[in-house]
């Protein structure tokens, strides 16, 4: 019996229409392959929602999605806008999905594929082998703490404020996620915070460690997040499964995506108690290869798998997605960005297309 599911789609700025379409063709063909029917709705985000509606997420977009079973979503963002208020900036439209969409929880693979061990920055036998998945608290921190903004004081100075806060039930709710996802890989779990100096990171640590105790197959490790960024680039394989919260998450899932060469390889799932999960790639909109045909789509294309694992529960649909992006590598095509001596250079729909064949 034919499975229906309903996808959104928010292609956003620069990139975005390019990789999606990409996508789009390969899940229409995993589709036919397993039975499974996408009835896909567009919806604008970002830079693109800010010069039609006027906004960064209408709220016709948050609407659509929320009645979705899943959300797929490319790029957003771009030198127009960079000048503008914060409420009219593309990222703003990003935290609003989020947050109306309840997203704690991120997760960020980060894995060394033998076909592009040679494009990391690092040393081979650095990153050979490095399979490491970051879970970043997604809708606390101090991205949303209050109070935030900038004020005057008493003398006149301007003085600009933010707030890192985080309740036990956040904490918590994280920290199930991060082990429950350590099961399923090594069973090797490292905290990262800042308890050394903050006290919301001593809290962090003492919830991580408390939840511990209804984990006895997981090693727990802690690490402070300047050591947690260092080690990344000495030894990355002793990491499996990273935990930390929305700040630190942001700069050490970048640390490990730069492992692999290029972030354009990178997908994510960003994940709620129930409703429609959002998946994306972690690059950003490349407005200055926009409309050229050099994208690359592989992450966005990896981002549907993880949609298909996470958002649909169809793993076997995800594990053939995921090898048909093996397959292209192994026949030699490659993009600008992970291009290398003796491979095919392809642009963003003959690499779709190679795609496409490899699923047939």
């Amino acid at each position: 019996m034919t499975q229906q599911f309903r996808i959104a789609l928010l292609s956003g700025d620069g990139i975005g229409p390019e990789i999606m379409a990409v996508a789009v063709d390969v899940l229409k063909r995993i589709g036919q392959k397993f039975d499974l029917q996408f009835d896909f709705e567009d919806a604008m985000i970002g830079g693109a929602a800010i010069d039609q509606a006027g906004t960064p997420l209408p709220e016709e977009t948050l609407e659509t999605c929320r009645q979705s079973d899943a959300v797929l979503l490319a790029a957003i963002g771009g030198y127009k806008w960079d000048t503008q208020p914060r409420h009219l900036r593309p990222e703003t439209g990003l935290l609003g999905l989020r947050a109306g969409l309840g997203l704690f929880a991120n997760l960020r693979p980060a894995i060394i594929l033998p076909q592009l061990i040679d494009a990391s920055s690092l040393k081979r036998e650095v990153v050979e082998g490095v399979d490491i998945m970051v879970v970043r608290e997604l809708t606390g921190g101090v991205y949303f703490g209050e109070p935030k903004g900038i004020f005057a004081t008493e003398s006149g100075e301007k003085r600009g404020v933010n707030t890192m806060a985080y309740s036990v039930s956040e904490i918590d709710r994280i920290g199930r996620v991060a082990f429950e996802a350590a099961q399923k890989r090594s069973g090797k779990l490292c905290s990262v915070d800042k308890a050394n100096v903050l006290e919301v990171s001593q809290l962090w640590r003492d919830r991580i460690t408390a939840l511990a105790a209804d984990y006895p197959t997981v090693e727990l490790s802690h690490l402070y997040v300047d050591n947690a960024a260092m080690q990344l680039l000495r030894w990355p394989k002793q990491f499996d499964t990273i935990v930390t919260g929305n700040l630190f998450g942001d700069i050490l899932s970048d640390a490990a995506a730069m492992l692999t060469g290029s972030i354009g390889m990178l997908p994510s799932a960003s994940l709620g108690e129930g409703g429609p999960g959002v998946f994306e790639p972690v690059h950003g909109s490349a407005p200055d290869i926009a409309g050229q045909d050099k994208a690359n789509p592989l992450a966005q294309v990896l981002s549907a798998a993880m949609l298909l694992r996470y958002g649909l529960d169809q793993a076997t649909a995800a594990d053939q997605l995921e090898q048909s992006v093996l397959q292209v590598l192994d026949q030699g095509y490659r993009t600008p960005d992970i291009m290398s001596e003796g491979m095919l250079q392809v642009g963003c729909r003959a690499m779709g297309e190679a795609l496409l064949k490899t699923l047939d």
